[in-house]
């Protein structure tokens, strides 16, 4: 029996409806994006019980879908596990390679796997944009093997240039994603026209790095992207624990609804003095 899941504000990749705040996992798995001593405490830490805690924790506010490699063994015990809670999150898989040959077989893995969304990392997709061309080279081949396993497909990217070719080629992506943080963080552009290329891409846009990998507090990088953007797109965000994401999806939900947070500052003695 499936748990009743509050009502999270949705949007749709395709045909698909999912939450407008996405489960993030590369702290589950060790990319830090920080320094290789906090990348290999993060995979010391988060084994797959803490991996499940706070996939769980999001799932009960009504966040409905993930994003991460398909070769991550965890993963796909993980989202079982959830299924067993009464919760189920949709796989947005990214699979890489080098060669065209090296995807392909990274998006039939990740149909194995059950991913519903499949957009070739950014590995891939901004490697072959030509920007001169206005071309990404297989795309054709891409979408339609996707198509062909039953997947949603999308480019996951670093590089503006790869919404306004994909878009202008008229090639079968449904979705895009993007880092967009207020400090520009793996930005290739800056954020004014992050903001603009995102905004005018009829696409919905999967937002990532909102707080550039731990680097903003989440009340600026959360509201930032939420205020910035139009209400078709969404933000993926990783979170170290359930408190935290609870914290999180409740700034979500009041930068979604134009309200001020209700959320407690932290406090320390040097702030004493600005109590009143």
């Amino acid at each position: 029996m499936t748990a009743p899941e509050p009502k999270f504000p949705m949007t749709r990749i395709g045909n698909l409806e999912i939450s407008r705040l996405l489960c993030g996992t590369n702290s589950f798995f060790g990319y830090s994006h920080l320094s290789a001593a906090r990348s290999t405490w993060l995979k010391r830490y988060f084994t797959l019980e803490r991996i499940v805690e706070v996939m769980h924790a999001m799932a009960e506010e009504g966040i409905n879908a993930t994003v991460s490699t398909q070769r991550e063994p965890m993963m796909p015990l993980a989202l079982e596990r959830l299924e067993k809670l009464g919760y189920k999150m949709h796989w947005i898989a990214t699979p890489g390679g080098a060669t065209l040959d090296e995807l392909k077989e990274g998006i039939r893995e990740a149909a194995d796997v059950g991913a519903a969304v499949c957009m070739p990392h950014t590995s891939y997709t901004d490697s072959h944009l030509n920007v001169a061309e206005n071309t990404i080279a297989g795309a054709e081949e891409i979408s339609a093997l996707i198509r062909e396993l039953g997947m949603i497909p999308g480019w996951s990217t670093h590089r503006p240039e790869v919404i306004t070719v994909s878009d202008a080629a008229g090639y079968d992506m449904e979705t895009y994603i993007q880092p967009f943080n207020p400090i520009g963080f793996l930005c290739a552009v800056e954020t004014d026209w992050m903001q603009r290329v995102i905004n005018t891409t009829p696409k919905t846009v999967i937002v990532i790095k909102p707080l550039a990998a731990g680097r903003i507090n989440p009340p600026t990088g959360l509201g930032f992207a939420y205020q910035h953007l139009d209400p078709r797109h969404t933000v993926c965000i990783g979170c170290m624990s359930p408190e935290e994401a609870q914290e999180d999806i409740a700034l979500a939900r009041a930068f979604i609804a134009a309200e001020t947070p209700d959320v407690p500052l932290q406090k320390t003695r040097s702030k004493e003095t600005l109590e009143s």
